[in-house]
């Protein structure tokens, strides 16, 4: 039997720390060892080690160990450690570049199978599209200049070969310096932006490109997610392959939000510095620019110091690029951009509340820029604007009064002026045409027209004194009575008891009616007190009820709309209908004269001024709404003043604060115009003289020709209607004792001065029987 040993020289190398290789030897186990015995050396292995090269020495070998190696020297065994140091590095770094290698393979189908999952969940690119912008609307006055810009976009587009060059050369020097050259992605400023980020520990700059953030705004939401990144890549991509820089450039500018509601150049133009994008200067383009970061931190409106030093930092950055000249820069840093006053402060935002309200209702829904021409002045709007301020400013804290609204209609119907309060930044509620109040006496001129349609005149003669009607008993202001007057002295001291005899004569209903036929549209209840005013209507409205009176007789719609065209001149409305007939003219030519003796020497003498006016006063109980509407053969006017919580005025009445307003304003209005009597006026040369006693025409009853001694007045120029329409008059029949309203039902008697078991009709009290 042969065994396996381990020779010596193993535990010789053991301990030398030597690993040479030792052969096995086989040798009889019962035999002692000689040098016969059989064994195995390193010569016989089938594939000899080879030979290794040494390095020539002056020391000799220090001799055989037992397996008949040698002992490598200290220099050998270091050249050894070297040579398997550096082989372990090379083995490590082809290693890193293998495995790198693969990881970009398993990376680059990762990010293929990213890309395919959220390009999937795209539309088809054949149906990709730019989204139209949202429609503009260019709100124009009556001479053609901007009133203002209406719509999502708060402005129109502007091309970039129209507007200030310095615009997108601001916001291409700090958005995008690297625009013209890249292909919608830019690399270079992504790495560079990732580099600062990290250097920064936070976000500082962003790597999205101009035509990026141009592909979020028209197709994506603003959620901060990797499927929406890789969508905006793909997206940005697809737009720098259909449109030429340029293209993209402008389609940008045009939709960008700039803060305080502005998309677009041109509208953030308007809202920040009162001019358009064409008028921008150096430093209010800087300004723009600098908004993109954050628009509504760095607004202008919020924090001016901040969008300050951020237009620096742009005019800095455009300066380092070369954009601008030593010379543009030092002046845009001497004199930094001047803010416009507060954008949403003008009166004429209330117009165009309006305006956008009718729109609709005559085109439509809007799905295209329009241009939409007014009949408002913009000098009569500013001038009704400061009119109103100027009240409130001098006696709001005195007399208890906080809001104030003024409307003014030529006698075509075309609006010319409409202020709905005190200040649009502070209340957007429109009180001239949305707000209904109680006209108070205001009201009393369609209760008089009435009372003339039924064959009174100006000359008629009432019995001002207490009355009742029911449980109802009007008033006098301040309780005093003047006994028997004329219609027109009644009408130009706001005589309450009369006015109740008259809606009596003529009937509520028939009031209701004629009040409608002149253009008041709110219901009106058919009751007595409606001769005081008690039912509510617009300023708007009852402004716009008087303009028969002003023109002679004929009714024009109210209207703020002339015409509405598309930008490339289509006109899709246009206002073509003309004033109809609702008095004949010496109707109107009557109220006139009745309502000019109320500014002449009644409740409106305030208003004076050197044109011929005529209007009414109105003020409702305890003082809460204060009314005058008046006119001149030009224009009508109608302010109110009053709060809007109903609490009370202190000694603020029609024909004060709304009698002084209307003739500022309409002193401003009138200048230039030629002084015009108002229509069908005929000044009186002999003043009535009241005859109760045995007056021999009864209501509703009209003399044919003047009458000596009774105090029917003389015409300087012409005299009362004759001819067919006096006879006309003339043959009314009688009123019945027993007076009947509209509906049928028997009238309220009156028993001012009835003895008991007397019963009386209010015309038995007037006609003293």
């Amino acid at each position: 039997m042969f065994s396996v040993t381990v020779v010596r020289a193993r535990m010789f190398s053991r301990r030398k720390k030597r690993k040479t290789r030792v052969e096995p030897r086989f040798e009889d186990r019962g035999r002692r060892r000689s040098a016969a015995d059989f064994s195995v050396t390193a010569a016989d292995r089938a594939a000899p080690p080879p030979a290794r090269k040494r390095k020539p020495s002056g020391k000799k070998p220090a001799g055989k160990a037992a397996s008949g190696t040698r002992r490598k020297p200290a220099a050998r065994a270091s050249a050894g450690r070297r040579r398997k140091t550096g082989g372990r590095g090379r083995g490590v770094l082809r290693g890193f570049v293998y495995w790198s290698f693969i990881a970009c393979i398993w990376g680059g189908v990762a990010l293929a199978g990213i890309i395919a999952w959220y390009g999937a969940q795209l539309p088809s690119a054949s149906a990709w599209a730019v989204p139209d912008r949202p429609p503009n609307v260019k709100i124009i006055a009556i001479d053609g200049t901007l009133v203002t810009n209406r719509g999502a976009t708060g402005g129109a587009a502007v091309g970039l070969h129209e507007m200030s060059p310095y615009i997108p050369k601001a916001v291409i020097a700090i958005e995008d310096r690297r625009y013209f050259s890249h292909f919608g992605v830019d690399p270079v400023g992504l790495a560079r932006a990732m580099t600062r980020n990290l250097m920064a520990g936070g976000l500082v700059q962003g790597g999205s490109t101009l035509t990026q953030q141009l592909a979020k705004n028209l197709f994506l939401t603003p959620e901060r997610t990797i499927g929406r990144k890789v969508q905006e890549v793909l997206l940005a991509l697809w737009l720098e392959h259909e449109y030429s820089k340029e293209q993209i450039l402008e389609l940008y500018l045009n939709r960008v939000y700039f803060g305080s509601g502005s998309y677009g150049v041109e509208a953030a133009a308007r809202r920040y510095f009162g001019k358009s994008a064409r008028d921008v200067s150096l430093p209010e383009a800087a300004l723009l620019a600098g908004l993109l970061k954050a628009p509504s931190r760095l607004s202008p409106n919020r924090n001016p110091e901040r969008a300050e030093r951020r237009a620096q930092v742009v005019l800095s950055v455009m300066g380092e690029q070369g954009l601008v000249s030593d010379s543009e820069m030092t002046a845009a840093l001497a004199s930094p951009a001047a803010r416009a006053n507060r954008y949403w402060s003008g009166a004429h935002h209330y117009v165009a509340d309006a305006v956008m309200e009718e729109l609709p209702q005559l085109i439509g829904e809007v799905r295209q820029d329009v241009i939409v021409d007014t009949t408002v002045d913009l000098y009569l709007q500013t001038a009704g604007e400061t009119a109103i301020r100027a009240a409130i400013a001098e006696h709001g804290a005195a007399r208890d009064v906080s809001q104030g609204a003024l409307v003014a209609v030529d006698p075509t119907g075309a609006v010319r002026a409409m202020v709905g309060g005190v200040d649009y930044a502070a209340s957007q509620f429109d009180r001239a045409s949305q707000a209904k109040r109680q006209p108070g006496s205001a009201f009393k001129p369609f209760v008089y027209l009435a009372a003339l349609e039924n064959g009174a005149l100006p000359s008629s003669v009432r019995n001002d004194t207490p009355v009742r009607f029911g449980n109802w008993s009007p008033e006098n202001y301040r309780g005093k009575y003047h006994g028997p007057v004329t219609l027109e002295t009644a009408l130009s001291k706001s005589l309450n008891s009369v006015a109740a005899q008259l809606i009596m004569e003529s009937g509520p209903g028939t009031v209701v009616r004629t009040a409608q036929k002149m253009g008041i549209a709110s219901p009106l209840k058919a009751n007595a007190s409606l001769s005081l005013g008690t039912s509510e209507v617009t300023l708007y409205e009852l402004t716009s009820a008087y303009v028969p009176f002003a023109s002679g007789g004929y009714r024009a719609e109210p209207h703020l709309i002339r015409r509405v065209t598309t930008m490339d001149g289509k006109v899709l409305y246009e206002r073509t209908d003309s004033p109809s007939r609702v008095l004949p003219p010496d109707l109107a030519g009557m109220m006139n004269q009745m309502m000019s003796q109320t500014v002449r020497a009644g409740t409106a003498r305030a208003a004076r001024f050197e044109h011929p006016a005529a209007g009414k006063t109105g003020t409702t109980q305890n003082g809460r709404d204060a009314w005058f509407v008046g006119y001149t053969a030009h224009l009508v006017t109608g302010v109110w003043f009053g709060n809007d919580d109903g609490a009370p005025m202190k000694n603020v009445t029609g024909g004060t604060l709304p009698a002084e307003t209307w003739r500022d304003f309409m002193v401003a209005a009138h200048q230039g115009m030629t002084i015009t009597d108002l229509p069908g006026y005929m000044p009186f040369n002999v003043i009535p003289k009241p005859r109760p006693e045995g007056f021999p025409f009864g209501p509703g009853r009209r003399p044919s020709a003047p009458v000596p001694g009774q105090g029917i007045p003389v015409a300087d120029d012409r005299s009362p209607p004759s001819g067919a329409a006096a006879r006309e008059r003339v043959a009314l029949p009688p009123p019945d004792r027993t007076v009947t309203s509209s509906t049928g039902a028997p009238r309220p008697q009156a028993d001012v001065g009835a003895t008991q078991g007397q019963s009386r009709t209010v015309l038995d009290v007037i006609l003293g029987q």
